[in-house]
């Protein structure tokens, strides 16, 4: 069985035998994997009219639990964003009616951002359409591999996640 990326690596070897191309063995897969499945993604929010950012922000609310409520801090942290880009994202999913911002009881200074009611069903039918595929895209894979790929490139990225500080 050969993919593209064998294609790659043979006219590299062709034109550089000097170099090693071990690493797009597995890096330029990544890569296309990585195309295919943010094409996906893309689908996946577009049939629930969302932006990526916006399920981003949505799903980031939705995993908190009851009653789906997070402060802007803590979004910035669970979706790696700027303060100013944040507040702007509210504002917008604010106006749509996905999220409702309220004042903090604790902190009369601060707000907390709570997912509404459509804003979680829209959550819900993203993710579970993503799922589905999700599991389309690894559908020629046995259990048993996707969970060694899993362990595999959590190994790789723990490495370089602790080397350079996740990614932003």
């Amino acid at each position: 069985m050969r993919d593209e990326t064998d294609d790659l690596l043979d006219a590299w070897r062709r034109e550089r035998p000097d170099l090693d191309t071990a690493p797009l063995s597995v890096l330029s897969r990544v890569t296309r994997l990585a195309r295919h499945l943010d094409r996906e993604r893309r689908a996946a929010f577009a049939e629930q009219g969302l932006e990526a950012y916006e399920f981003d922000v949505l799903t980031a609310l939705r995993r908190a639990g009851p009653p789906y409520e997070l402060t802007p801090g803590r979004l910035l942290r669970e979706t790696l964003v700027g303060s100013g880009t944040m507040t702007n994202r509210l504002d917008r999913l604010e106006a749509r009616g996905l999220v409702r911002r309220r004042p903090d009881p604790d902190d009369g200074r601060a707000v907390r951002v709570r997912l509404t009611d459509a804003g979680r069903a829209r959550a819900d039918a993203a993710v579970a359409d993503l799922l589905d595929r999700e599991r389309t895209l690894l559908a020629g894979l046995p259990e048993r591999d996707r969970d060694r790929l899993a362990a595999l490139l959590r190994a790789v990225l723990v490495h370089f996640e602790g080397s350079v500080g996740p990614a932003g």
